[in-house]
């Protein structure tokens, strides 16, 4: 189990990646981003992006697929997030395209009044021509490993 006191700034970790399909960029946007340049081809081709792209919104439903596998591959003690403080699309993302992230750790901090402290992290996805796509900082909750005194 790796608790909040096991986090180290400047710590690395890898995410993993993900392959952008057309069919789930048009499943994503038709539910819930449903703007002409992510939901049809045609007015995304005489878009300024020349093409249907994903969702950022997509994209960041992606980083957290790749965030919350890579902290159940090593058994964090992770209590959620208090939420974000930046979100950026760098690039646009297209079918075919294969995201991998990776997260940094930048500060962490106890709480002073419960067992867990807090982990701000810079994730990036990158494409295959290793590319930024997307850049969030964000901060997680993990479980503080108790002592012996309780």
């Amino acid at each position: 189990m790796k608790y909040f006191e096991d986090f180290a700034v400047g710590e690395e970790m890898p995410l993993g990646s993900h392959v952008m399909t057309e069919e789930a960029i048009l499943a994503f946007a038709r539910r819930y981003d449903p703007q002409p340049f992510h939901v049809d081809a045609e007015a995304a081709r005489r878009s300024i992006y020349g093409g249907l792209i994903a969702s950022g919104w997509h994209t960041c439903a992606v980083m957290m697929r790749l965030s919350v596998e890579a902290h159940r591959r090593i058994a964090a003690a992770g209590l959620g997030s208090p939420g974000m403080d930046s979100c950026r699309w760098l690039k646009p993302v297209r079918a075919g395209d294969t995201l991998t992230g990776t997260s940094v750790v930048l500060e962490t901090w106890p709480s002073r009044s419960r067992p867990m402290g807090f982990v701000r992290r810079r994730v990036e996805l990158r494409n295959q021509r290793g590319e930024a796509v997307l850049a969030v900082v964000g901060v997680s909750m993990y479980r503080r490993r108790e002592t012996p005194a309780g």
